[in-house]
């Protein structure tokens, strides 16, 4: 079976796509739902960022399929993306690698120097990219609010409590103009991921965040907190294409110079009663909160959000991947 790259798809291959990646949910069951096949097309299809696509072909479809995403500009400091799913029943065979080989070779002609990758902590990912060159830089608690289990006024009273000398903004999609270069200062206080991105965020990175997410058909949701002159904290939440129930919560963040005074827990409050009135079909927001993160932790506990699974960050030097021969 040999590698083939897939710069073009068709339908049937990502319809076959699809088909590994409902497969390796379904093996490795984390309390998540596997995408709907229309979300799977919209990121294989959508545009946005670079994106290099490559599978192996088996004798009744694909077996195993490889995704890496090249955000920026070729040779830029951001690390670059991949995931790597590969069928059950074809696993152990050294597809994994071969693809990984494949998409180093992606990553040293695009002048990469890293690459990172989030996987579910105890299934087959872990061991394989800790025998490829990568470490463990982050540990992430999968975290589900369902939010018919929510009581009565909670989010009502969290709204009656707001912090004196803020009011909230909102919007939909890319940041308006007069906030982009404010919100990338929030956005680079997020230390945890700072550390090993390395590339603090900025007006441009900001918004091709966001147009990422819209040319997959997602839809993106921010709610902050305004002091007058600057963003002092903001929360993210993505409804994705054709959604069936589930959200997911992207950053949230508050400025340092503005913690202690409850805005994290403000602002998602006001993103619950947005979605309420502006989308009433979902019903759960998944979240994940690094590990050490004890003020996030709490304040997702307070809305009541539970612990559902464990995600692990891992990230490798280009340079320490296994190269063709």
């Amino acid at each position: 079976m040999d590698v083939i790259a897939l710069d073009d798809p068709t339908a049937g291959q990502v319809r076959q796509w699809h088909d590994v990646v409902a497969a390796v949910h379904a093996a490795d069951p984390a309390g998540e739902p596997a995408p709907e096949p229309e979300q799977t097309a919209e990121r294989l299809l959508g545009g946005g960022s670079r994106l290099r696509l490559w599978a192996v072909a088996g004798a009744d479809g694909l077996a195993a399929v490889a995704a890496l995403r090249l955000p920026g500009e070729p040779g830029a400091a951001r690390p670059a993306e991949i995931d790597i799913r590969v069928r059950p029943e074809h696993r152990r065979c050294g597809l994994g690698r071969r693809l990984l080989t494949e998409a180093a070779e992606g990553l040293r002609a695009d002048g990469r120097s890293s690459v990172i990758a989030q996987v579910l902590a105890g299934t087959p990912a872990v061991p394989f990219l800790e025998s490829h060159g990568f470490d463990c830089v982050l540990t992430l608690r999968g975290m589900v609010l369902r939010l018919e289990e929510m009581p009565p006024g909670r989010v009502a009273r969290l709204l009656a409590e707001a912090p004196p000398g803020y009011r909230l903004i909102r919007w939909q999609g890319v940041v308006p103009d007069e906030h982009a270069s404010a919100l990338a200062q929030v956005k680079t206080a997020m230390a945890d991921l700072a550390e090993y991105e390395g590339t603090p965020w900025d007006a441009h990175r900001v918004r091709e965040m966001a147009e990422v997410v819209a040319k997959r058909g997602d839809d993106l949701y921010t709610v902050a907190a305004f002091d007058g002159t600057a963003i002092a904290g903001f929360t993210e939440v993505v409804v994705p294409l054709g959604c069936v129930g589930r959200a997911a919560q992207y950053d949230t963040a508050v400025a340092p110079e503005h913690r202690g005074r409850r805005l994290g827990i403000w602002v998602k409050a006001a993103m619950l009663q947005w979605l309420a009135g502006e989308r009433p079909e979902v019903r759960e927001i998944e979240t994940d909160n690094v590990g050490d993160n004890t003020h996030m932790l709490a304040v997702n506990e307070e809305l009541g959000f539970r612990v559902e699974r464990e995600s692990l960050e891992y990230q490798a030097a280009v340079s320490a991947l296994p190269a063709p021969g």
